[in-house]
């Protein structure tokens, strides 16, 4: 299997892992109270960049992958602050997932950062030889 595949496959299960766990947490693990399912809606966002992540959208994963820290700081907040003992543990699991789906894209990027550099700075010596 390919570097590049295993760092897609990575992105898509982590973010399909993630708005399935954010559910769980939210709506029956752990809800702030009971009955307060509502905070379970806040995995319905994830659902925009979960097709371009499947499609391999270059643009989609580049913005996601700034996006979820968004996630990541809420699980990381809630983590020193929650006092139910299981939904600490639920917002550690946010975060190491965020964690994933952040690395496996940045990782996925990276080939496609450095050939852009690369054809960047051979358009820019392109320029610079047509200006002499």
């Amino acid at each position: 299997m390919k570097t590049s595949r295993v760092f897609h496959v990575g992105a898509v299960v982590s973010l399909v892992f993630l708005i399935l766990w954010l559910v769980a947490w939210e709506a029956w693990l752990a809800p702030i109270r009971p009955g307060a399912w509502l905070l379970a809606l806040k995995a319905v966002p994830l659902l925009v960049p979960l097709l371009g992540a499947l499609k391999r959208d270059i643009y989609t994963l580049q913005w996601s992958s700034m996006v979820i820290l968004l996630y990541f700081a809420e699980g990381a907040v809630r983590v020193y602050s929650d006092t139910a003992p299981l939904s600490r543990m639920m917002a550690g699991g946010e975060a190491f997932l965020v964690a994933i789906y952040f690395v496996c894209t940045v990782l996925f990027l990276r080939p496609y950062k450095l050939a852009a550099k690369k054809i960047a700075k051979e358009l820019l010596e392109r320029v610079n030889t047509v200006n002499k």
